[in-house]
């Protein structure tokens, strides 16, 4: 097979007419040759780091939608369906990827459970992950979220870094807002990415000691105005990333996206491609072609270098994307979950408390990070209740593994003006989390997702709308264009609720993300994620 078109040749910076040729997968042949064909022939783009589990999707479905913008391949941390299900939800996440043709790159969870602060599913110790790293499958060591256990040298976290040495095998951080001596010691630990930079500063001074710095634009973190000023200085040190996209951001576009935007900053093409294209597959060492003789066949046919529209994708020499129709066929596959928790009563939301005032946590728009504020307290029957007024609303974390009693702590910035909204999609750990204007509310979105043992719902005293996630309480058994809607329009009912954010779901889910400053719900209490110990909603003597 032949391919004809305007060669974009990154690493050396040029662009010319040519003709590629394809055989058993790689690319035999480059040769300059004119032609009238105007398109653009590149490398395809590699998302450096992603849950997969955040998009809904089982992997086959993912990569049916992410080839329509020229996505190859990603480098993915199972370790939401690994805190629900273990090892045997890494192996799941391998096995149904494998199905289809896209390069999917699965790390070994490191943090499973990610703290002891909160209930999991599963625990993979260092024994586990030195059998996942013997895995040929298993690419890298996934990021290193026990950013403390690093710094104080717990002998558990040092020696799942030093199985990754051993099978030399990158190692993946997580270090929000971790600089100074803190980030050198990490760094030294033998760390060597960070994609949770949210200041232009933080991410330089990692870059200067030597980390590759991952420009994060998810579906709930947006980092790509802070640090993609960085790109034309550090490009090769630098890559792009999803972290988390929902399904219905995921319909729309992808790592083209971003370049397309770092264009329209006047940035250097082939330093955005490189970014985009080249620099995973160099740091990870991925079995993924960046168009040379001999490389795998994994490249894309864009309209220009301006928008990226993609017209064609290939992998390994596989049409998989042509001209709007993804290639890629709907798979079949066993669910599988764990859900063990039973109904609640309204009851179990009370929160008995005479405070005037209690501590909060402060949402903020596209970021992770959260704030701890105090505010006044609306008690009705010596119950703490949600203050529609003021927007501080209850909220609530369920174990799903086990019957405890909900975790109860109040929020604000979601907005609510009635009803409540609710997620089974609860990182790390994935117990159900929500928020609302009533304990009753609240109970009746909590109830809805034990019923279907997983799932995100919006509910209101006369609505009720529900995806379910079968597959491990995360995920959906359904192709993406459904689950991608389904999603949609629970978002649009969730603002219809009043909710003022721009992806209320993504936010509330991660709520619950301890090791994610400052101040969290796990199903245990309300946790300081900037002193790592548990603190109190209604007394606020020590903040």
């Amino acid at each position: 097979m032949t391919l004809q078109g305007q060669i974009v040749d990154i690493e050396n910076r040029r662009i010319f007419k040519g003709e590629i040729t394809i055989e058993n997968g790689k690319i035999a042949n480059i040769i300059e040759k004119d032609h009238s064909v105007e398109h653009y022939i590149l490398p395809g783009f590699v998302d450096a780091h992603i849950h997969i589990e955040s998009s809904m999707l089982v992997p086959s479905e993912f990569a049916r939608l992410a080839v329509t913008h020229g996505t190859v391949a990603t480098v993915s941390d199972p370790h939401e369906i690994a805190n629900v299900l273990g090892v045997a939800g890494v192996e799941f996440m391998i096995d149904n990827g494998k199905k289809v043709p896209f390069k999917f790159n699965f790390g070994a969870p490191s943090c499973v459970p990610a703290t002891n602060f909160e209930s999991a599913g599963a625990i993979i110790d260092s024994d586990g992950i030195k059998k996942l790293l013997e895995n040929p499958d298993i690419k890298y060591l996934a990021e290193m979220m026990n950013y403390p256990g690093v710094l104080f040298d717990d002998s558990e976290v040092m020696k799942k870094i030093e199985w990754a040495k051993h099978f030399k095998k990158p190692v993946d951080g997580h270090a929000p807002g971790i600089v100074g001596d803190d980030i050198s010691k990490y760094i030294n630990a033998g760390i060597t990415t960070d994609h949770e930079c949210f200041t232009y500063d933080e991410a330089l001074e990692k870059l200067q000691k030597g980390m590759k710095i991952l420009i994060r634009e998810g579906s709930a973190a947006k980092n790509f105005e802070a640090l993609i000023d960085l790109l034309p200085e550090h490009f090769e040190h630098m890559m792009f990333c999803s972290d988390d996209k929902h399904p219905d951001d995921l319909l729309l576009h992808h790592i083209n996206k971003l370049c397309a935007r770092a264009v329209a900053k006047g940035m250097d093409v082939f330093k955005i491609l490189q970014v985009a294209c080249i620099n995973p597959v160099k740091h990870y060492g991925l079995d993924v072609g960046t168009l040379h003789i001999g490389d795998a066949a994994d490249m894309i046919v864009v309209e220009d270098l301006k928008v990226f529209k993609t017209l064609q994708t290939y992998s390994d020499g596989e049409l998989v994307f042509d001209q709007g129709t993804s290639l890629i066929n709907t798979v079949t596959f066993q669910n599988l979950n764990n859900f063990n928790t039973s109904k609640k009563e309204i009851s179990d939301f009370r929160f008995p408390s005479s405070s005037t005032q209690i501590r909060v946590i402060e949402a903020l728009e596209g970021q992770l990070v959260t704030n701890q504020i105090i505010a006044e307290s609306l008690i009705e029957d010596d119950n703490l209740v949600s203050n529609i007024e003021t927007d501080v609303l209850k909220m609530t974390v369920v174990n799903r593994y086990k019957n405890q009693p909900p975790a109860i702590a109040f929020i604000k910035n979601f907005g609510l003006k009635k009803g409540a909204i609710a997620s089974s999609v609860g990182h790390d750990s994935h117990n159900i989390i929500a928020v609302g204007v009533s304990d009753a509310a609240i109970c009746k979105a909590v109830n809805l997702l034990i019923e279907h043992k997983g799932g995100i719902c919006a509910v209101s005293d006369t609505e009720e709308q529900l995806l379910p996630l079968p597959v491990a309480g995360i995920m959906s058994d359904k192709d993406g264009e459904t689950v991608g809607k389904a999603y949609a329009n629970l978002d649009v009912m969730a603002k219809t609720l009043g909710s003022t954010l721009h992806a209320p779901y993504m936010t509330l889910s991660f709520m619950a993300l301890l090791v994610i400053p400052a101040l969290k719900l796990s199903d245990k209490g309300l946790f300081n994620g900037k002193t790592f110990q548990f603190t109190s909603v209604d007394d606020v003597s020590n903040l």
